[in-house]
This record gives C-alpha cells, sequence and structure tokens, in this order.
C-alpha cells in the first residue's frame, strides 16, 4: 500500500514529476484507470513530447487522459507539487488554513488560484467521507446546533439621517452538529431550527440504533423517538451532564470550528458554508485519536478527490 512521506522534504513536495507519480499511486492502487470507462487492463503510457508527461490512451473507448482528469484537479494549471503541497497543509492543520495563506506559501500566482484551490480541496475532503451511519449499538451520537456568522438571507433595510438606507444583517447561520462520541462528525447548514428540519438529517446520518444525547431543545423530541434511548440536559438551568447524557463532545467540536473560522478564515458567504463544514467534518473524523496522522489524512483527502468536480462557474449548456 502506498504511502506518503511525512518529511516534507521528499520530492513530492517540490518536484512535479514526483508528485505526479504518488498522485497516480494514491488514486490509482492498481495501475492507471480509464476515468470515462473505468478499465485497467486496455491503458497504456501515450507516447511522445508533444502532449508532455503523464499522458495515457485507453484503447477501449480511446480517451486519453492524465492523473488530473476526473478529479478536482481537472482542468487546473497549478503544478501537481503544489497541489500535493495544498493537501498536506489543509489535512494538517486543525483550525484551517487561509487561501491568503496558501497563496504566499506555495507561491501561486493570484489569491484567486489560492481561493478556487483551496474550495477544490474542501470538495475533496467532502467526497473522502463513505462512511456507514454514525453510531451504532452501544454507541452515542451527540447532535447540537450553533449560529455562526451573518445570514445572507435575513437582511432588512434601514434609513439613517445623512446616510440614507442602509443594509442591516441580523439573523446568524445554523449550523446542525452530529457527533459520535469517540468517532466522526457530520455537518449541516440549517434554514430553521425546527423537528421537520432537522429529523432528515438524523434520519440519514445516524444509525437507529444508537443512542441520542441532545439538549433541551424542543425540535429534538419527535424525531428523538426513533431512537431505542434520548438523553437531555438542561442547558438552562445550567446542567452540562448526567450520567451519560452530555453533549460536551459535540460542543467540543464547535470550540474547533469557531476558533478556525473566526481566527483563520474571519468571513464566510453563507453559499461557502456547506464547504467550510466539510473541511473541519474530515479533519475532525480523521483525527489523531482515531489513529489518522497527518499524512494517512492527506492520503484520504486525495482519495476522495476522485470522480469530482468543483467549477468556478457553473458551464453554459450546449444549447444556450
Amino acid at each position: 500500500m502506498t504511502t506518503l512521506p511525512t518529511n516534507l522534504d521528499d520530492p513530492c513536495y517540490h518536484d512535479d514529476a514526483a508528485a505526479r507519480a504518488m498522485f497516480e499511486k494514491i488514486r490509482w492502487p492498481q495501475g492507471p484507470t480509464c476515468p470515462k470507462c473505468s478499465k485497467i487492463d486496455t491503458v497504456a503510457p501515450l507516447g511522445g513530447e508533444s502532449m508532455g508527461p503523464g499522458w495515457y490512451w485507453c484503447s477501449a473507448c480511446r480517451f486519453k487522459f492524465t492523473v488530473r482528469v476526473g478529479s478536482v484537479l481537472e482542468r487546473s494549471h497549478i503544478p501537481m507539487h503544489k497541489w500535493m503541497l495544498g493537501f498536506r497543509l489543509y489535512a494538517s492543520s486543525k483550525k484551517g488554513f487561509s487561501a491568503h495563506q496558501l497563496m504566499r506559501t506555495v507561491n501561486l500566482g493570484s489569491y484567486r488560484s489560492a481561493w478556487f484551490m483551496a474550495h477544490r480541496i474542501r470538495e475533496a475532503m467532502d467526497g473522502a467521507d463513505q462512511g456507514p451511519p454514525l453510531g451504532g449499538e452501544n454507541k452515542v451520537v451527540e447532535a447540537d446546533e450553533t449560529f455562526f456568522g451573518v445570514s445572507e438571507r435575513d437582511v432588512s433595510w434601514k434609513y439613517l439621517n445623512g446616510i440614507g438606507w442602509v443594509r442591516e444583517r441580523t439573523e446568524k447561520m445554523i449550523v446542525l452538529t452530529l457527533v459520535e462520541r469517540g468517532g466522526r462528525s457530520r455537518s449541516f447548514r440549517l434554514d430553521e431550527t425546527t423537528a421537520a428540519e432537522i429529523a432528515p438529517y438524523l434520519a440519514a446520518n445516524v444509525s437507529r440504533h444508537s443512542t441520542l444525547a441532545t439538549d433541551e431543545g424542543t425540535w429534538y423530541a419527535e424525531p428523538g423517538r426513533a431512537f431505542p434511548e434520548h438523553l437531555t440536559v438542561a442547558h438552562r438551568r445550567k446542567e452540562y451532564g448526567r450520567g451519560r447524557a452530555s453533549t460536551n463532545t459535540v460542543e467540543g467540536y464547535f470550540s474547533i470550528f469557531k476558533r478556525g473560522m473566526k481566527g483563520v478564515y474571519q468571513h464566510c458567504a453563507e453559499k461557502h458554508l456547506h464547504r467550510y463544514l466539510s473541511e473541519f467534518d474530515f479533519r475532525y473524523s480523521n483525527r489523531i485519536r482515531l489513529g489518522v496522522d497527518d499524512a494517512e489524512r492527506t492520503q484520504r483527502a486525495i482519495r476522495g478527490a476522485d470522480g469530482r468536480r468543483l467549477y468556478y462557474r457553473q458551464p453554459r449548456s450546449r444549447a444556450a
């Protein structure tokens, strides 16, 4: 099994050919695979200097490709070794890594390139979570919501003398996080805190054999009946733990998330919030306590890049 080097002085972090070879080993452990027809035995290296290094040809579907094709790296002109280092930086930075810092560290040409590269890496991190639902028999899953930033949908206008009409934002974005004690996490942006809004996320992401632990929020009462046991704590009465009933684990997740969002990223548009949630979920679900070091975490993110694309703008349809 291919193991990504832990030493940042390794050639794959500063040499394009070595980085491309490492990407191929991680993405294609069985050998070069056609992203169009998924065949292996019909793929061969494409000779000739005109195409450049790293090109392959599938004789079955007559498709030419590199390791970038069919992944978040497709059609990117950023060198492969910079992609490798970018994946490593985002996988190993507990509270995030800003696009400005990425631009300076990796020596990218513009902030726009760094910003788009960061979002592509987050897209790969979202694709890395292919595991089963959280929890299971004899396991506890904590659920809680937090408020962050300012929602762009709830905007009011106020007239100020000498200034005129100004936009006034009052509502915050709502984040729901599900955390398996000693395990993984999954987070989602909510439109509102109601049972009807939260129930589908619990049904799709938490095993029905789990014990659910929440605070006293009334919106958890109805969805909680679907689980064998629903434990609650009353934060209004300064109760934070009673036997197995607590939400301390998910509160710990929120502390990491908010420190990163406020201290590193500082601002997050509502339309991009789900990408940042994927980033923090990925690192939390692949942390040292679960036996995943920085190198393995980077590999898992690269594997998650397979079969995913992210466009800066949505491509026009052919009929347009």
